[in-house]
Parts: structure tokens; C-alpha cells; sequence
């Protein structure tokens, strides 16, 4: 088992600025806390958790608030954030907003009273809801959605570009009349998509419809495209749960992806693969995205006073018989 000295010479530094890097000392600079931080998760060392909290007066847990766990997008990325914050000695509280406003601010709350050492959050509600959180000093990162009016740490995708993308894409393999399904309005991982889309397409060509990032508001959202006198001939659809729906609407029309109807889909899910045909997707870097928000959390517990810090990932699209006519 690694001990706090094989940590320090790994990361080139003393024993002393391990144990203010791991008990989160502000005063550690932030290069060498990174440094401490990747030594001791290569190395699998765990610290004595009990004897931490006893001197940090908080506990050694993070709380990951996403906004939707049967997502598997979040899956991964909780994933993610899970597997770094173990090897750092702290253990991850997953919360569930499912969309809600009311359930985020509550779990914040909770997260407050337990005196967690921080938080990363997919934020459903406004920066308004982590406002008392951030006054009282504990350190928040978002994920996958910016908290909007607010410079704190966050890590994003270019999800406008990907969606721009995959939509010339479709363009491309001769679709002409291309519908877009994205998820509610004000959600920001939503309105860039559907920005994307517009870019591609341009105003004047646009047919898309709004629904919730559920299988049912995908199912009737797409059944009223589908509907049209003169329905699109290809979709790009904003999440796999989305996806889910898009598919079920097409089969009750005896449609088939590709022949008769293009698919792009955000998110590799399992079951792309195994559907007829196989799904195009937009692949979204989600675990990795989890191990980064837990690293940036990390360097900011380490350092409260350290610069603020955007990340942003790329992601990939991946071709597969769904998107060929």
C-alpha cells in the first residue's frame, strides 16, 4: 500500500506538501497540488480519512449532482468523477436533480448542512441556487452545462459545433429536408445544439421541435415532424434517452432509419451498436469530462485562491449505417 512518502517522491515534493495538498490547504501552490494529485492517484494512495476530517472540520466526501441518472451519458460521467475522487481519498454522494429545480436547490442545501468538501454539478437551476454555497467557501465545479453569470470552474463540450457538424453530415449524404429534436429551452446544452443545427441549415430551412430530454417528448415531438405533409428526411436528436423515442415513433410508422428517415444521435449508448442498422452518433467525452470536473475540483479545495478554470472537450462523431440513405 502507497504511503504518503512514496506520494511525495513521486511528485517531486515533500511529505508536508502532500498532507496541505490532501487536507486542502489554500496555501500549496497550485502546480504542486496537481502534481500531488496525479502521484497519488497512479500510485492508488489512500489517506487516513478519519484524521483529515478531524482537522479540515468537514468531511472527506464530494457531491456529484446531475441532472438525470438514468441518462447514460451522466452514468459515465459520474463514473468519472467517482474514479478520481477515490484514489484521492474522498468518496462521491451521486444526487439526482431529474430536471427539477426545486430537487437541485434542496440537494445544495443538503450538501451544505453535511459540510461536504465540494461539488460538482450539472446545474438544471440558476447560479442563484449555488450562491450561498460559494459565500461560505466551498468550492463548486459545473459540468457539461456553465452555471450562466458566474466565473467559477467548469468543464463543457463543444456541443454547438458538434451538432453543426453532424448535421452537414447528414448534408452531406443527400438528406435535403433535416429536422432536429432538442431539449428544452433555457437548458444550454440544448439551445447550442439546436444553434448548431440552425447553422448548418440555415434559418429559412429550419423544422425542429423542443421536448423534454425523455423518450416520451422525444416519441411525440418527432411523431408531429413525421406527421408533416412534407416531413424531414432526417433527424438529428439531442440525447440517446431522446433517441429511445425517436426510434419508437419511426416503427409505429414503419420508417426505417437510414432508408427512410437519417438518424444523428448525441451519445454513444450501449445499444447503439446492436440496433438495424447501427445508430450515428455524436460521442461526448462524458467520463472523461467527470475525471476532469473532479480534478479541477481537487486543485480548488487544494487552492481557493487559484485563477478560475474552463475546460472544454470536442466531441467525436462516429459514422455507422443510420445516416446513409
Amino acid at each position: 500500500m502507497a504511503t504518503i512518502s512514496d506520494v511525495a517522491a513521486r511528485a517531486g515534493v515533500s511529505t508536508a506538501t502532500v498532507s496541505r495538498t490532501l487536507n486542502g490547504k489554500s496555501t500549496v501552490d497550485p502546480e504542486l497540488a496537481a502534481r500531488v494529485v496525479t502521484a497519488a492517484e497512479e500510485l492508488g494512495y489512500q489517506p487516513n480519512g478519519l484524521a483529515r476530517n478531524l482537522r479540515r472540520q468537514e468531511t472527506a466526501v464530494l457531491a456529484l449532482i446531475i441532472s438525470d441518472v438514468e441518462n447514460p451519458f451522466f452514468t459515465a460521467l459520474a463514473r468519472g468523477v467517482e474514479d478520481l475522487a477515490q484514489t484521492s481519498g474522498y468518496s462521491v454522494v451521486l444526487c439526482n436533480a431529474d430536471e427539477n429545480v426545486d430537487k437541485e436547490r434542496r440537494y445544495l442545501d443538503v450538501a451544505l448542512q453535511e459540510r461536504v468538501a465540494g461539488v460538482v454539478l450539472s446545474p438544471t437551476g440558476p447560479a442563484t441556487n449555488v450562491a450561498l454555497l460559494r459565500r461560505l467557501g466551498t468550492p463548486v465545479v459545473a459540468v457539461d452545462r456553465p452555471l450562466a453569470g458566474t466565473d467559477g470552474d467548469q468543464v463543457l463540450v463543444n456541443t454547438h459545433r458538434a451538432a453543426r457538424d453532424a448535421t452537414r453530415h447528414l448534408m452531406a449524404g443527400g438528406y435535403r429536408r433535416i429536422g432536429c429534436l432538442s431539449g428544452p429551452a433555457g437548458v444550454r446544452t440544448a439551445d447550442d445544439r439546436l444553434t448548431g443545427y440552425l447553422d448548418a441549415v440555415g434559418e429559412e430551412n429550419a423544422l425542429y421541435r423542443r421536448a423534454s430530454y425523455r423518450a416520451e417528448g422525444a416519441r411525440l415531438a418527432a411523431g408531429e415532424l413525421l406527421d408533416l405533409a412534407t416531413p424531414p428526411d432526417a433527424l438529428l436528436i439531442a440525447n440517446s434517452t431522446m433517441a429511445i423515442g425517436v426510434l419508437e415513433a419511426l416503427a409505429t410508422r414503419a420508417l426505417r432509419p437510414g432508408r427512410d428517415v437519417g438518424l444523428v444521435s448525441f451519445d454513444d449508448a450501449p445499444w447503439a451498436t446492436l440496433i438495424d442498422p447501427p445508430l450515428t452518433v455524436v460521442a461526448q467525452p462524458a467520463y472523461e469530462l467527470g475525471r476532469a470536473a473532479a480534478q479541477l475540483l481537487l486543485a480548488r479545495i487544494a487552492d481557493h485562491t487559484r485563477p478560475v478554470v474552463t475546460t472544454t472537450m470536442d466531441a467525436r462523431l462516429i459514422v455507422r449505417e443510420s445516416s446513409h440513405r
